[in-house]
């Protein structure tokens, strides 16, 4: 079992900038692929990132590239989630998900085996 435990959510004025945390328990984190995800009210999950389990391999949505950056440091068990030149569009609940035994990432929802509790993220204009 995997516990994905997500911080770093707030208020913040677009333009501005967050970074989201999501650390890991467990001793499998090195073998699991990871993935960020939004959802904002009234619509459904989407994918943002997605990272491979040793990090070399990346992948993001149209609407973030070039502003978001994921990373992990699995020395810590965390995944990260860089934001930058945020806009009022960004505003959702932000999860992180883990892909157990997996090499790389899925771009749905269906595809990751655990799942963070979310966080907020509000962009003011």
């Amino acid at each position: 079992q995997v516990q994905l435990v997500e911080s770093g959510g707030g208020l913040v004025q677009a333009g501005g900038s967050l970074r989201l945390s999501c650390a890991a328990s467990g001793r499998t984190f090195s073998s699991t692929a990871m993935g960020w995800f939004r959802q904002a009210p009234g619509k459904d999950r989407e994918f943002v990132a997605g990272i491979s389990k040793s990090g070399s391999r990346t992948a993001y949505a149209d609407s973030v590239k070039g502003r978001f950056t994921i990373s992990r440091d699995n020395a810590k068990n965390t995944a990260y989630l860089q934001m930058n030149s945020l806009t009022p569009e960004d505003t959702a609940v932000y999860y992180c998900a883990a892909k157990l035994g997996s090499a790389n990432y899925a771009y749905i929802t269906g595809g990751y085996d655990y799942w963070g509790q979310g966080t907020q993220v509000t962009v003011s204009s």
